[in-house]
């Protein structure tokens, strides 16, 4: 292949260098910001340089046709000649194709059916900085099939940011690192390719990884980029992105020429800015996201004959160049894939964006002469965002990704050179969700079923949703919904059928492409044998002649709940907008939803927003439980419940589809195990005070709490939370009788408790911590262990004569005295009796002699006899 006059960009200065160094080495980083012609310049050097194919993957579609149209435009040729692109549903290649621009999910489909990629000679991998998980997956694969089976086979993987040191060591070979313009190690002319002088080149081929081996080159290349001038434009109080990012643009049109890239997370913003920006003079306002049509999306990427205002989303953050560009309005937000496992709801999260994209974006303003970016945020919040976007392998859901990876043999992705290796917790969930749809066999290899299914190239959910929904209703009927459901956004409002219905009248473009590709493949499986697999959740019983699809014909709900089975969701109350999922999270139906109040949903699309505990319903269909039960077999089960609800034991045999009551009646002889077991949930949630506490109980917990904290072990603890967790050890034969809230209150605590006394140490209990003391009187009274120390509350009259009262524990802790009058009321506290006669009694004496004339106040009370009762009962004595 000749190549043309090539436009004078950075990169032309160093393709020599490229394709030396691939040669070379066989890997190679390239490093080169957006606008610097890397991703058209390069494949088209790589291909004259080679006899085979040159494939570009890109992680979107939308920039593979950009740049397969730019490469065409420049060998002055239609695109399906030497440069043409793949991507799905839409493919322009020739027989004299030595280009081809693919999606990064497409060629990971291609390398499973042809791990050599025969034919192809050169692989690059651009803006891999973007970090989709396609991209990242394809890497992995490409990275071991080249290792085993394509040695031969050249990898470079290009990336607009210069954090490329992972990648190089993943890249990384065996030979010795290159020197920056060492064009003597390099085999053939690099100075045939234009550009052989590479003066321009920055940073050059890098050398090994330090203090390890070799890491494959890095070339750097730098941009030509003019300065930005940089502005914030905070957002005013509760006002929406759409109306500040709308407020922001109308600034730069006034205070700026040229054309405004206007970066917004998604294309429900655009169309609301689009709106706010409606009837400007003299400006076109076109939006660029990867859902438009071929031809609105071409319009963006044209230059026109007035000024633009381009609403984009990050596809033009840096795998395409809008010309005329001299003002860039950022929101500062990006919509990434995000997967809440334990709510059971994944999709797409708006998030902040982070630095390097940020960096990225408003270089988008000085690409062809001195620009302006406005940043709709703070200037103080930029040095909180985040250095790098997350990987998207780290947060969104891995499903599709284990798939691919039980397809290449390797399901827990092991033996892989990850640049971030999936999470093994999101990973087993997909695997979970595979072996639930008859993907995975029970030892977790693929499937014929799972491999029919990476075939559909859709997510695994919607491809069983396919398989069966065309053996239960039609192939046609099927795939239109499908193809909704993959794409969502064509969906006006929530009701699913509303929308088919709509989508059927107008038949847009990209819907009815997909439905004709999803019908040729599934009929094309079916006709190989791909039918519901006999046993499979689900797929066994919509493919019965006497199932309900049949009768109901064309149902969008039954497509919806194949694919979601664990989001088929019930009303939970008459009347109520809160429905309960099979997965057990709760999600609201929005008013003028038009799905009235349905008792059954089957939900396609749920979300959650910030702020709200429930879910909210975002696209479904009317069901029942017909259809629930059909379309999710393997969801239902009948199980006995007992457990302990408002106070009392409630025993029941329950049907369920997952979280979701079906039926239920009384069960009048549960299981002994499920009972004890609700009687001590119950006992937990109801505390210790259900149990029957009398004196006797109350103390003898007392003292051997007061045991446990002076002495330790063997006395046991016996605070609440012991006790309950220790419930069988002392309640276990109570327990094992109980079968009601009444058996429990009448359990005697203080006979139940007597279990937990050590043995033989229990034979000095009464010693150690006696329950009541004899004092001089002879009383014997109830010592207080609940105070700390423990106190005994005695008439002063009757311990006359006791100078030394005994200790506790052996000896271990002194008695707190309450000293109490004839009346029982305090007049002193002591723990020291003797200073207490000494010097505390005469005021105590002078106080009460006339108060009590009747009882005794000797002035030396260590010399009388104590008593009870009046000093004539000190006479007696």
């Amino acid at each position: 292949m000749k190549l043309p006059e090539l436009p004078d960009l950075p990169v032309r200065a160093a393709l020599g260098e490229i394709v030396g160094t691939l040669s070379a080495r066989g890997t190679a980083v390239l490093v080169a910001p957006p606008g610097t012609g890397k991703t058209t310049l390069v494949p088209l050097a790589l291909a004259a340089s080679t006899p085979g194919r040159v494939v570009v993957a890109e992680p979107r579609r939308l920039a593979a046709r950009a740049a397969a149209a730019r490469m065409a435009a420049l060998l002055g040729e239609q695109v399906g000649a030497t440069v043409g692109y793949s991507v799905r549903g839409d493919r322009k290649v020739g027989a004299d194709t030595r280009i081809e621009v693919v999606t990064s999910g497409l060629l990971v489909r291609r390398l499973q059916q042809d791990p050599e990629l025969s034919g192809v000679d050169v692989v690059v991998l651009d803006e891999c900085h973007e970090r989709h998980l396609d991209a990242d997956l394809l890497l992995a694969l490409l990275l071991d099939a080249r290792a085993g089976l394509r040695p031969e086979l050249r990898v470079l993987a290009t990336s607009a940011t210069v954090a490329a040191d992972r990648l190089s060591a993943l890249l990384g070979g065996d030979s010795a690192s290159l020197s920056a313009g060492d064009s003597s190690a390099l085999p053939g002319d690099p100075s045939a390719l234009p550009g052989g002088d590479l003066s321009e080149v920055r940073g050059g081929v890098a050398a090994g990884r330090p203090g390890g081996g070799p890491a494959a080159p890095v070339l750097t290349v730098e941009g030509r980029a003019y300065p930005v001038a940089m502005s914030y434009v905070p957002p005013l109080p509760r006002e929406r992105i759409e109306a500040q990012v709308a407020r922001t643009t109308r600034m730069a049109l006034a205070d700026s020429d040229g054309d405004i890239l206007v970066f917004l997370p998604g294309a429900a913003e655009i169309r609301r800015t689009a709106d706010l920006l409606s009837g400007l003079d003299g400006v076109d306002v076109l939006p660029l996201h990867g859902r438009l049509a071929a031809a609105a999306q071409d319009a963006a990427l044209r230059p026109g004959a007035r000024r633009r205002v381009v609403l984009s989303t990050a596809v033009a953050e840096s795998s395409l160049t809008v010309p005329g560009v001299r003002s860039v309005v950022d929101s500062g937000l990006s919509r990434v894939p995000r997967i809440d496992h334990r709510r059971g709801l994944s999709g797409l999260a708006t998030v902040r964006v982070s630095q390097a994209v940020a960096e990225q974006r408003a270089g988008r303003a000085g690409r062809e002469a001195p620009g302006r970016a406005w940043r709709c945020w703070p200037e103080y919040e930029q040095a909180t965002l985040p250095a790098y976007p997350e990987p998207e392998i780290r947060t969104a859901d891995l499903t599709r990704l284990a798939l691919e990876l039980a397809c290449w043999g390797t399901a827990d992705g092991s033996g892989l050179s990850w640049w971030d290796a999936p999470p093994a917790g999101g990973l087993a969930a997909g695997l979970e969700v595979l072996r639930a749809l008859g993907a995975l066999d029970a030892s977790g290899a693929i499937t014929d079923r799972g491999r029919h299914m990476a075939t559909l190239g859709l997510h695994p959910r919607l491809a069983r949703a396919l398989l069966d929904g065309a053996a239960a209703i039609s192939p046609r009927a099927a795939a239109e919904t499908v193809a909704l459901l993959d794409d969502d956004t064509l969906a006006p409002g929530t009701d699913l059928v509303v929308a088919l219905r709509m989508l059927r009248n107008d038949r847009p473009a990209r819907w009815k492409r997909e439905s004709d590709r999803l019908t040729r493949l599934v009929e094309s499986v079916l006709r190989e044998g791909g039918r519901p697999a006999a046993g499979n959740a689900g797929a066994k019983s919509v493919s019965r002649g006497d199932d309900p699809a049949s009768s109901r014909g064309d149902d969008p709900a039954l497509i919806a709940a194949l694919a979601y089975p664990e989001r088929l969701a019930r009303r939970r109350a008459v009347g109520s907008a809160s429905y309960l999922m099979a997965g057990g999270t709760a999600v609201t139906l929005q008013p003028g939803s038009g799905l009235g109040d349905a008792e059954w949903l089957a939900v396609a699309v749920a979300g959650r927003d910030p702020g709200r505990s429930e879910g909210r319903i975002r696209l479904a269909a009317i069901a029942d439980e017909e259809l629930a039960r059909r379309a999710a077999p393997s969801l239902v089960r009948v199980a006995d419940e007992v457990d302990w609800v408002d106070g009392e034991v409630i025993a029941r045999r329950v049907e369920r589809l997952g979280a979701i009551v079906l039926s239920e009646k009384p069960l009048r002889e549960p299981d002994t195990e499920l009972l004890a077991a609700a009687l001590r949930r119950g006992l937990r949630e109801s505390g210790l005070g259900i149990l029957r506490w009398n004196e006797d109980a109350v103390s003898l917990r007392q003292r051997l709490d007061f045991l446990h904290r002076t002495l330790g072990a063997p006395w046991p603890a016996v605070d609440d939370e012991t006790l309950l967790d220790t419930a069988d050890a002392w309640l276990g034969p109570e327990l094992a009788t109980a079968r009601r809230r009444a058996d429990l209150e009448r359990i005697d605590a203080g006979q139940a408790l007597r279990r937990l006394l050590p043995w033989p140490a229990a034979a000095r209990f009464d010693d150690l911590a006696p329950e009541r003391l004899e004092v001089p009187s002879g009383s014997r009274i109830r010592i207080d262990y609940a105070a700390d120390p423990p106190v005994l509350a005695v008439k002063v009259q009757e311990i006359f004569g006791w100078i030394d009262p005994p200790r506790l524990a052996d000896g271990r802790v002194s008695l707190l005295l309450h000293l109490l009058s004839p009346a029982r009321r305090p007049v002193a506290v002591t723990a020291d009796l003797a200073s207490f006669w000494r010097n505390g009694w005469p005021q105590v004496r002078a106080d009460l002699r006339g108060r009590y004339p009747k009882h005794a106040w000797p002035e030396d009370p260590t010399t009388v006899v104590a008593h009870r009762g009046t000093a004539r009962n000190a006479r007696r004595d």
